[in-house]
């Protein structure tokens, strides 16, 4: 087992209890030496962990501390970094912002050791703006609040062919498919789901119409329908 999820076993462990663990007890479960314990509780106390107890008595968290309820292996702080790096680069500030400060948080509670594991992480998804791009990472902010509101939006929409119409949607969710977003709504003039790319979107304009979603046109209804689609067409 590695120590990193030895350490977090521990603190699992620890938490909730009103006695006293004995090491021993921690040994037996984490199937390591008695001195391979004492020397991970001792190093989680270094770090800051409210960790109470001596060899031969057992270890307990310290009364009326707190610790947050969830710690993370290597490999999961990993993959909330390079998360964290593909939204900032391809999804709107609100949410780059959003998952930088959670990922702060969390490492401020965690030992060096994964803090260290965490930044030497050689999978990255570079920010590299100009203005046209940093314009479209707005407009993705824009359509996120208006899903979050459930805002009636107008859209001066071209398709492939380059065709123009004008579009009263309800914004159900946005979709990044490793290059390209797409906005599922259910489309007004349509009368059905229709799927928009924001790079063909030439103007949105926000209305003052908020809308509750209904059965056969929500979220659920347009999941199903975008499954059946590539179901179709395998």
């Amino acid at each position: 087992m590695r120590r990193a999820d030895r350490l977090f076993l521990i603190i699992h462990a620890l938490r909730g209890r009103r006695t006293a663990l004995p090491a021993r007890q921690l040994a037996q479960t984490l199937d390591v030496s008695l001195r391979t314990v004492y020397r991970d509780v001792a190093d989680l106390q270094l770090s800051g962990v409210p960790i109470e107890g001596e060899a031969g008595v057992g270890y307990m968290l310290r009364k009326g501390s707190d610790i947050p309820p969830l710690m993370f292996t290597a490999d999961e702080l990993e993959s909330l970094v390079v998360g964290t790096r593909f939204v900032r680069a391809f999804a709107g500030e609100r949410l780059a912002e959003g998952a930088r400060a959670a990922l702060l948080k969390i490492e401020a509670v965690l030992p060096t050791e994964l803090r260290e594991r965490a930044s030497r992480t050689r999978i990255y998804a570079p920010v590299w703006r100009d203005k046209q791009a940093s314009a479209f990472i707005g407009l993705i902010d824009r359509l996120h609040g208006a899903i979050a509101e459930s805002r009636v939006l107008q859209l001066d929409y071209r398709d492939q062919g380059g065709r123009s119409s004008c579009r009263d949607i309800e914004p159900l969710c946005l979709a990044f498919w490793g290059g390209t977003w797409t906005l599922g709504a259910w489309c007004r003039l349509r009368n059905g789901f229709r799927n928009f790319r924001p790079d063909r979107i030439a103007e949105c304009r926000h209305t003052d119409e908020t809308f509750v979603e209904q059965e056969g046109r929500n979220l659920e209804a347009y999941l199903r329908s975008v499954q059946n689609e590539y179901a179709s067409m395998e």
